[in-house]
């Protein structure tokens, strides 16, 4: 019988910018390379990549603590180093940039200034694991992953939902091996959350009252050194899914099915993604094991994020 769906498209992504030499941290020792790679040197390791209205791309370094942009030209300067390990950064519609550290919390960067805060240090006076990454819902509430080191050997990662303007914080899940990246879709009624060490997407359906119920699972990915990591949205409900380990990024449409896959032309840590370009439809993905930013035209446009970039 004949697959019912058409074969995916396959694209070859293309370098749009790279750390130059004078940003890579080449021999200087880390804390969170001797814990996470077996002290193996890294001159860097980028993640969360996400537009402000201006069109410059912030993302961050995680074992050195540093928030870097990269101009509309693909020129990168760093913006700040902190003593924190930062993973994943979104920018609200306000122009605030919010970051998921793992050490920290979640942290606020003033971008005029380049200050770094403390938004949220805990949950209740408990240290979360290791907070991941993040997602800043329509509403200004900010969802984000407690991951830690946890996975298939202790499912206990949780997702929170915290609400700055009431300083409300909820737990959505606590039983989750290995939460990382998560997206809201257009209705918000459902959030989308990649698993990493279950090689797979859950899809979390929220209730009116905005508990979790039937949490199932979305996609099943199998292979490669990690697992799904960044997600985001399409303008048509689909999700896109970055399999880091694979070199790949997935996109898919609101069942599930791949339309298209984004093929790395450097390294295989495709780690997180943004949607930005003219017509929104360009997909700027960070490639950690090379230290470059990757970008791909897709058949179909972003979902805007909450900074308003692509609307």
């Amino acid at each position: 019988m004949a697959f019912p769906h058409p074969d995916p498209v396959l694209i070859e992504a293309q370098v749009f910018t790279t750390l130059p030499a004078s940003l890579r941290r080449t021999g200087e020792p880390s804390d969170w390379a001797t814990k996470n790679r077996r002290g193996a040197a890294v001159d860097s390791f980028i993640e969360g990549p996400s537009f402000d209205r201006a069109g410059n791309l912030w993302f961050v370094d995680i074992p050195f603590g540093r928030i870097l942009r990269a101009s509309p030209a693909g020129e990168v300067e760093q913006v700040v180093a902190y003593d924190g390990q930062p993973n994943g950064l979104k920018i609200d519609a306000q122009g605030r940039i919010f970051i998921a550290d793992f050490k920290n919390g979640i942290m606020q960067l003033d971008p005029d200034t380049g200050r770094i805060s403390t938004a949220l240090g805990d949950a209740d006076s408990e240290s979360f694991k290791g907070c991941n990454d993040l997602h800043i819902g329509p509403d200004g509430a900010i969802y984000f992953t407690d991951q830690g080191q946890t996975g298939l050997h202790d499912p206990s990662g949780r997702v929170y939902r915290w609400t700055p303007t009431e300083q409300r914080l909820e737990c959505l899940i606590d039983n989750v091996p290995s939460p990382n990246g998560l997206v809201l879709d257009s209705s918000g009624h459902t959030l989308y959350l990649a698993v990493t060490r279950a090689n797979a997407v859950w899809r979390l359906p929220l209730s009116p009252s905005q508990r979790v119920v039937k949490a199932g699972l979305f996609l099943q990915f199998s292979g490669g050194r990690a697992g799904p990591d960044g997600l985001a949205l399409t303008r048509d409900n689909g999700v896109v899914v970055c399999q880091t380990g694979m070199g790949l990024v997935w996109v898919h449409d609101a069942l599930g099915v791949p339309i298209a896959v984004v093929k790395s032309p450097t390294g295989l840590g495709t780690t997180n993604c943004a949607f930005g370009g003219p017509e929104g439809r360009t997909l700027y993905i960070t490639e950690s094991d090379s230290g470059s930013i990757l970008r791909a035209e897709l058949p179909v446009a972003g979902h805007p994020m909450a900074s308003g970039w692509g609307e």
